[in-house]
């Protein structure tokens, strides 16, 4: 039986690769960043949302927690230790389907579970933030629109946007430093310099082979007893991250540049000191979608999507499938196609059309000169497929996202 089409559309694009280029940016805001909370708040509530969902009724209902907002708070940090003034606030708020109807009528306790996912979140992630005292947590999550959770009722596979996801694939050295100095600082590093708080923030600038990479980290008042210290940890620091930096090189020949908490003055008496290790205890709002893409990174050099992935729904919000799902396919080509090449991926949506079946899918190999390039007519097909398979398993990627098997930010 042949295959239904699915409007996947591949092409050579005759453009160096990005990681060729002579310039190339890359952020990460990490998972202390106001708006990387935001995000995961966002994440976390929906996840939640959806395992109560399937409990209740069998299936997720229709919810989008997109809008999640964090207002900054007041703090006075100090050597050895400060004090939270005035909490930050952070508001939960989004639509979701509170009731059902029917024989089976019944109110669904949503705000409760949100409440719940958000505060077993901040207190696994944020060893140094007391979320009894220095956290005001509140949900705004009321039932959704008719128009929106009908397509729930349709079919349970039809987009609730006309709207496009983008990815992109193989990360290059600059992204892979990027995302994962970010990684290590929060991750391994902990257990040597606890002075380091989860707000950290990595920029990477690659002019030809030398790449410049930039640090804020937020330093938790408590483990630095003065000046000194401070000034000690961030030297521990930059010894770490840069021995981390090497291993990710490995053998590419890129030159390696370090700069942390540029800031500070130690002379005026300036340096980046919080309570918490989160900049948020005071100066810093976030919000859902300002921050990270779901691949992890912001990358103006490659192709974005505006969308905000975490917190919307994963059955048929577009903005959060089809980005997803557009990453894995250009990691599947990247992986099993052909390293040789930059491959950008694009599905767009139509709003009450199945999602399996996009207005368009396309799949750019860039690549200098491709029509010279013998393979491209092979690797072209094998594209294709893979989009084709990915399409016509949406429900994986639903999967993936439920589970945390894939990240949003």
């Amino acid at each position: 039986m042949p295959k239904k089409s699915k409007n996947i559309y591949v092409e050579g694009l005759n453009e160096i690769p990005t990681p060729m280029k002579k310039v190339e940016i890359v952020e990460r805001k990490g998972i202390g960043h106001p708006d990387s909370v935001a995000d995961a708040l966002g994440e976390e509530v929906s996840k939640a949302l959806c395992k109560m969902y399937i409990k209740e009724v069998g299936h997720v209902l229709h919810h989008n927690t997109d809008e999640t907002q964090l207002a900054a708070g007041t703090a006075k940090p100090a050597f050895g230790g400060g004090h939270i003034i005035d909490p930050v606030y952070m508001l939960l708020v989004g639509r979701a389907t509170t009731y059902i109807d029917g024989k089976d009528a019944r109110d669904l306790p949503c705000k409760p579970v949100a409440l719940a996912a958000a505060r077993k979140y901040l207190k696994k992630t944020f060893p140094n933030l007391d979320v009894d005292s220095e956290v005001i947590l509140d949900a705004k999550i009321g039932m959704g629109s008719d128009d929106l959770t009908g397509v729930y009722k349709t079919s349970g596979v039809l987009a609730n946007d006309t709207s496009f996801g983008v990815g992109y694939a193989p990360y290059s050295v600059t992204d892979r430093l990027t995302l994962e100095t970010e990684q290590y600082i929060n991750g391994a590093m902990k257990k040597k310099l606890p002075e380091t708080g989860q707000d950290v923030k990595v920029m990477c600038s690659r002019i030809d082979n030398t790449v410049t990479m930039t640090i804020a980290c937020a330093m938790v008042d408590k483990y630095l007893p003065d000046a000194n210290s401070y000034q000690s940890a961030i030297e521990q620091m930059y010894d770490l991250v840069t021995d981390n930096a090497m291993k990710i090189i490995g053998d590419d020949d890129v030159k390696f540049k370090l700069d942390i908490n540029t800031g500070d003055n130690y002379k005026k008496g300036i340096y980046y000191l919080t309570c918490t290790g989160l900049s948020q205890e005071m100066g810093d709002d976030g919000s859902v979608g300002r921050g990270n893409r779901c691949n992890g990174l912001i990358t103006p050099y490659r192709p974005m999507s505006m969308e905000a992935t975490s917190g919307k729904n994963p059955i048929t919000h577009i903005g959060k499938i089809y980005n997803v799902m557009s990453k894995l396919i250009a990691e599947d080509v990247a992986k099993k196609v052909t390293d040789e090449a930059e491959i950008r991926v694009r599905i767009l949506s139509q709003i009450g059309k199945p999602v399996s079946q996009p207005l368009n899918c396309s799949v750019q190999i860039v690549l200098p000169e491709p029509d010279k390039n013998p393979n491209l007519k092979k690797w072209s097909t094998e594209a294709e497929s893979i989009a084709y398979e990915w399409l016509d398993n949406v429900d994986k990627v639903s999967n993936l996202i439920i589970n945390g098997k894939v990240r949003t930010f």
